[in-house]
């Protein structure tokens, strides 16, 4: 299945140099992925990731966007949702301004998670994006390990007095080696 939104980009979405804000395409990538994941998982869905985006050019006052979610892997209770944004413009061709990918987890009425159903690729696009979602699985997880470890650095750098340089290099020297 695929969820398509469409926006006009009003005076009410960008900047002072009338350029959408970033933050409002994030919102509308937000809403489009839930939506996509929501039918997919027959259930409510709640964000766990999103991807870094990339903003590959500038959506303009007056520009109509066309944003595309379709899922792109499942696990058992999580979803992988690719959203791709367009610049359509009146003769409608498109121009591709971003793409992101989200992971959302289906959950009950009590915020648990509940399994749902394997997205089974059948195109070779739909192939592809299946077996790079793994890739990205692992990414995922790598910068959720960094992070973890930074903040542990962090915590132990609190100990530390504050003028005590080779005692940080030391601590920091610990951390890479775990």
């Amino acid at each position: 299945m695929r969820t398509t939104q469409v926006q006009i980009v009003m005076a009410s979405h960008v900047n002072g140099a009338r350029r959408l804000f970033g933050g409002k395409l994030m919102e509308w990538i937000d809403i489009t992925a839930a939506v996509e994941a929501r039918r997919h998982a027959c259930r409510d869905v709640t964000l766990a990731a999103v991807d870094p985006l990339e903003f590959i050019a500038p959506v303009k006052m007056n520009d109509t966007v066309v944003l595309e979610a379709e899922v792109t892997w499942t696990g058992n209770t999580s979803l992988e949702v690719r959203v791709d944004t367009f610049v359509e413009h009146l003769d409608l061709s498109r121009k591709h301004v971003n793409r992101a990918y989200l992971v959302f987890v289906a959950i009950d009425d009590n915020n648990n998670p509940q399994p749902v159903k394997p997205f089974e690729p059948v195109t070779a696009l739909e192939h592809k994006e299946y077996d790079n979602a793994f890739l990205r699985r692992a990414f995922r997880l790598r910068l959720r390990k960094e992070a973890e470890v930074l903040q542990e650095l962090a915590e132990k750098l609190k100990e530390l007095p504050p003028q005590d340089g080779k005692l940080l290099q030391q601590a920091a020297e610990e951390m890479k080696q775990n």
